[in-house]
């Protein structure tokens, strides 16, 4: 299936593929990543977070994958609210789960918080490991969204759930045309004056425009052989929980 997000990299003037340059982002931007993400979204992702890992209450999850894990918020939101045995997070920069290990640390989590580099697309588990599986703002970094979308499906038990969260387009106006200049214009400057990377703040909304977001998302998921995907879209629809079931 065509991915558009799938071609574009980080970095116009580097070489090296999108998983290459991705990794040198998040190692450029990490110790900024945090303050960031709460700047942009004005801290509303805290309560996506929160809504998304309650879609997990039901089934009580004790192993959870947390794929792009990046400063493990999303994770360490999970342990709070789920308190499973153990989160296994990956993510491809060796920078952002610095951070993260940082984080586990100060909390006392070492023991119900484990960090791993892994490629999302290759990932390390074996078949049917995973109770559930949680990525926040991650598969759209993916080089490949079909082969990171079946490694995720892989490792889940049959029956588990993926709870991915990820940013989304705006349709309607006006709503659409301030989320274009906030995200285009304002978001960029910001994050060139905080991290000093252009290019990370650049790419950010165009990754965000050229996403399958929606119902095209859950079309991937199906490709991917997930059985039922809910989509569930956030705050005007500047962001949408997904739920795929294996």
């Amino acid at each position: 299936m065509s991915n558009e997000a799938s071609t574009l990299k980080p970095y116009k003037t580097k070489l090296g593929g999108k998983k290459e340059q991705v990794s040198d982002m998040f190692n450029n931007i990490s110790p900024k990543y945090d303050l960031l993400n709460r700047i942009m979204t004005l801290r509303i992702d805290v309560i996506w977070r929160k809504k998304a890992i309650r879609l997990l209450k039901s089934s009580q999850p004790q192993l959870i994958l947390d794929v792009a894990t990046g400063t493990g918020d999303f994770a360490i939101e999970a342990i709070q609210l789920l308190q499973p045995k153990k989160i296994i997070g990956v993510d491809i920069s060796a920078g952002m789960l610095e951070v993260a290990k940082e984080k586990i640390q100060k909390k006392g989590l070492t023991s119900q918080f484990e960090v791993q580099v892994g490629d999302s697309e290759n990932l390390q588990f074996d078949d049917n490991t995973f109770d559930a599986v949680t990525v926040a703002f991650g598969v759209r970094n993916f080089e490949n969204l079909d082969r990171g979308l079946a490694e995720i499906r892989r490792v889940l038990k049959p029956g588990g759930r993926a709870i991915i969260l990820e940013l989304s387009n705006p349709k309607k106006f006006p709503v659409k045309q301030l989320f274009h200049l906030y995200f285009h214009k304002i978001v960029p400057f910001i994050g060139r004056f905080i991290s000093k990377d252009a290019s990370a703040y650049s790419y950010l909304p165009e990754s965000v425009s050229k996403f399958p977001d929606g119902q095209r998302f859950a079309a991937f998921t199906k490709e991917a052989g997930f059985t039922t995907t809910h989509v569930m879209p956030q705050t005007f629809g500047f962001c949408t929980i997904y739920e795929a079931i294996k």
